[in-house]
């Protein structure tokens, strides 16, 4: 069964508040999961699986799709360096740089899909 899909209200609203100076954990939850939904929607596909725990997972991209194990294209990072990337506040090149996203598999590049900020909201 699909997950409900996040409208772009609540999505929105979500992403304002997880970006505020103290943000909920519920706020920042669904900020994630609207921001990887954005960018699975964006960017079809089961080649790519990306990674924020705890609050989401999903696969993207074009390709080969993987369907058992581990897959062989994984991006995985934490809840503020995912709202960072996918709001256009932070670079890919520099949360790479950095450390703090950890991604393996020669697909797992996402600095063509980034920043996937809804329209109508300014990053």
């Amino acid at each position: 069964m699909a997950r409900a899909r996040i409208s772009d209200d609540i999505g929105r609203a979500a992403i304002s508040a997880a970006l505020a100076d103290a943000p909920s954990r519920d706020d920042t939850a669904t900020a994630v999961r609207y921001l990887l939904q954005l960018l699975a929607e964006r960017a079809e596909g089961n080649t790519v699986e990306i990674r924020v725990p705890p609050f989401g997972a999903v696969q993207a991209i074009e390709g080969p799709r993987h369907t058992r194990g581990t897959p062989p294209n994984v991006v995985e990072m934490n809840a503020s360096t995912w709202l960072a990337l996918a709001t256009g506040r932070e670079t890919w090149d520099d949360a790479m740089a950095d450390g703090r996203v950890a991604a393996s598999g020669q697909r797992a590049d996402l600095r063509d899909y980034l920043p996937v900020t809804p329209a109508r909201m300014d990053p």
